[in-house]
Parts: C-alpha cells; sequence; structure tokens
C-alpha cells in the first residue's frame, strides 16, 4: 500500500508521518519510508542523528543507477538518458517490490531500527547551495516517482513519503500515486487552504483524501475543521508529550505514546488497510501514461531529443501478478 502525508509547511505532516511508520514498524508489517520533501526531517524524526551511518545515500544522486535498472529489457525505452521521472513500465521493465533484494532498495535504502521493529529508509536528499540556479528539487523527487512507477506492493506492506509541502507534489503526476493521501492541517484558514486545493486536483483522478487534524486544542478548534472538511475530516491529534520529547531527541519508548494518539494512529492504519478494495491497477496505469504524456509533450521530448510517447506500452498493465521482470546482467 502507497501512503502519501501531505500539507503546508509546518503543518506537523512530518511529526505526523513518522508516528505512522512508527506504528507501522511495531505492527510487524514490511515499511519503506520515504523522504520527499525538500525539508529532509523525516529520518531525525525516526530518531536518526546526523552524520549516521543509517542515513540513506541521496536518491537523487543515483538516478542512473535507477535507471538502468528499471529500464530493464524494455524494447521502447531506447536509452537510460531517455527515461524521464514519468516513463512507465512496459514489457521487459524492471519491477520493484518490497524486500526482494533489488538494487534499488540495496543501493538507495537504509534500515532505521526502532522500539519495536525496522523500517528501510530512503530520501530524495536535500536541496543543497550547488542545486541553484541549475537545477530544480522535482528533478530529485523524480527518482521517487519514477520507483513508485514501477512498484508491484501488496496489501500487508506498505510505502509510505512524506511528500514536499504545499502544492508542489502537483508539479507531475505524482499526486495519483498512492493508494490513500492523508492530508495534515492545522485549524486555520491557511491549514484548510491546502486541503481545497488538493481537493481541487484530485476531484479528476479519483484520489483517496482524508484530513487528519494537528494541534486541536479544543471543541472550537474540531467545530472549525468540521465546518472547513466535512466528512473528509478522520482523525484529529492534540497536544502531545512524547512528540515534545521527541522533538528534543529523547523520545520515550513508542509505546508509552498517549492512548489517544495511539488509538489515531490505529484509525489512520485501518483507513488505509480499507483502501486496498479501490485498488484499480488499469486506472492506475492508465494515470500513468496521461501524466507522462503531458510531460514529454510539455518539456520531456525536447529535453532528451526523442519521441517519448513511443515509451508507453499500450498492452502492459501494472499489477500484483507482473510478468517476470529480466535479471541484471
Amino acid at each position: 500500500m502507497k501512503i502519501a502525508f501531505v500539507g503546508k509547511g509546518g503543518s506537523g505532516k512530518t511529526t505526523l508521518s513518522s508516528l505512522f511508520i512508527r506504528h507501522l514498524a511495531a505492527s510487524r508489517v514490511p515499511v519503506v519510508a520515504i523522504d520527499a520533501d525538500i525539508n529532509q526531517h523525516l529520518g531525525a524524526a525516526l530518531g536518526l542523528e546526523d552524520g549516521a551511518d543509517t542515513i540513506p545515500p541521496a536518491m537523487g544522486g543515483q538516478l542512473p543507477l535507477i535507471k538502468n535498472y528499471l529500464r530493464g529489457t524494455n524494447p521502447r525505452i531506447a536509452s537510460a538518458e531517455t527515461m524521464i521521472k514519468t516513463t512507465p513500465p512496459g514489457t521487459g521493465s524492471r519491477l520493484l517490490r518490497i524486500g526482494d533484494g533489488n538494487p534499488v532498495f540495496a543501493t538507495c535504502a537504509r534500515t532505521v531500527r526502532l522500539d519495536d521493529g525496522e523500517v528501510q529508509l530512503m530520501a530524495t536528499g536535500p536541496f543543497t547551495e550547488s542545486d541553484l540556479g541549475v537545477a530544480c528539487y522535482h528533478s530529485k523527487v523524480g527518482a521517487v516517482e519514477l520507483c513508485l512507477n514501477h512498484l508491484v506492493d501488496g496489501r500487508d506492506e506498505f510505502v509510505v513519503v512524506d511528500m514536499t509541502a504545499g502544492s508542489d507534489s502537483f508539479a507531475s503526476g505524482m499526486f495519483t500515486r498512492f493508494d490513500m493521501t492523508f492530508l495534515v492541517a492545522e485549524p486555520t484558514r491557511k491549514g484548510t487552504a491546502v486541503y481545497r486545493q488538493y481537493k481541487e486536483y484530485a476531484r479528476d483522478f479519483g484520489v483517496a483524501l482524508r484530513v487528519v487534524g494537528n494541534k486541536v486544542q479544543g471543541p472550537d478548534d474540531l467545530d472549525f475543521l468540521r465546518d472547513e472538511v466535512g466528512d473528509d475530516l478522520l482523525v484529529t491529534v492534540g497536544h502531545s508529550e512524547w512528540v515534545r520529547a521527541m522533538e528534543k531527541g529523547r523520545p520515550p519508548r513508542f509505546d508509552a505514546l498517549e492512548g489517544t494518539n495511539r488509538q489515531a494512529l490505529r484509525t489512520l492504519h485501518e483507513t488505509a488497510d480499507a483502501a486496498y478494495a479501490a485498488r484499480d491497477w488499469e486506472r492506475y496505469t492508465r494515470q500513468m501514461v496521461h501524466f507522462h504524456l503531458k510531460n514529454a509533450e510539455s518539456w520531456g521530448n525536447a529535453r532528451t531529443g526523442a519521441d517519448l510517447a513511443a515509451q508507453v506500452d499500450p498492452a502492459f498493465v501494472l499489477s500484483e501478478q507482473p510478468v517476470a521482470s529480466p535479471q541484471p546482467a
């Protein structure tokens, strides 16, 4: 299951996504956590310290490896250089499965051990001073999108992505890559404005969207969120001494998290799990193709000097029972 956490900057989406990741790890389900935010804080929220051996390398710096592996023997992709972030898989492409030992995860993921269980952490990498004027952060996030396009995940395994803040994720089709999107909103006008943007953009693509109210301090905050987002409000989270300790770098054991917040995480888990019933691989594949053709026409063809529409394999549908991927040479 592919789960996204989105929201405006400062809404608490990284904190909420890290709590959900900890909850999944404690539930003993396989978890791949991906930090796709321009500000890379997910590792710290999971307890990593700067310079730790478990900090993953930047996925954006591994694009040649990622492209060469995923391309496989797909005859429609002339070279790794002609692959862009929206390139869909086709016959001959190598697909990614959680836990299958593929070189993409082996290179880009690092194991993070938590109180109960462990997760695999991946990160786009930060937007550095050397990128100014020569790179766009979306090119870094493109490594995540390319991997999601080639990912075959099952019901009882989770990929949780901490997305970039605000509406930046609509710069490509990545917002359609998820089984469930949790939008973290504070009880403020700015907090719910991002919700309205997401709701509008997502409407035509069947994106499953639920709101997690954060920093809710009383009935007035709750009433405000209900008025603003209606039935999309799933749960609310209030003050947490556990989170305050975590932000100071001294978290207690996860099972000491407040009971109301543990229940909120269980509700998120149940809601994500229930989304499996609506999974439609044919629609998912159509949406991949839709955004790939848009990107090809708007910039991809000119950038690569190739007709990227020809990369689309009309007979291919991504599914949980795909044709065997070619093995590395």
